[in-house]
């Protein structure tokens, strides 16, 4: 079964980060990836911008765009993987494993009932050229 595992954090921390902290935490998220990739559960991954550069639709009919999420909570999704796990228990421990690196994150965990895997896209960065350009 399919589960997104949403990652929420207080976003005034992350950017608090130092290249060297958010590599570090990078490179340890890479290492739980390539893991569940060799497992074959790992699917979609992203890491979103910052909440500066979100907006929302809103409203009847066409609706209105406003500027950012204006969530009422400190923390802010910041990204979301999706994997294929056999069991709720399994999709439990890899929302551990990826708290176990980064454990100032929190991790909603949800059955997807639908995937339309559209387009295969390009990764716009790879996690390992993320982690290898911030350490060089």
């Amino acid at each position: 079964m399919l589960y997104a595992i949403l990652a929420y954090h207080v976003e005034d921390v992350v950017v608090s980060w130092t290249a060297n902290q958010d590599t570090a935490v990078m490179a340890n998220l890479h290492e739980i990836h390539e893991k569940l990739t060799g497992e074959g559960t790992m699917g979609p991954a992203a890491r979103l911008g910052g909440t500066k550069g979100a907006f929302t639709l809103r409203g009847p009919g066409a609706g209105v765009i406003i500027d950012g999420p204006f969530a009422e909570t400190k923390e802010q999704l910041l990204g979301f993987y999706v994997v294929d796990c056999d069991t709720r228990e399994d999709a439990i421990a890899v929302a551990r494993d990826l708290r176990r690196v980064n454990p100032t994150a929190v991790y909603e965990i949800r059955p997807v009932q639908l995937f339309l895997p559209g387009a295969p896209k390009e990764a716009t960065h790879s996690l390992a050229d993320h982690v290898r350009s911030a350490q060089s």
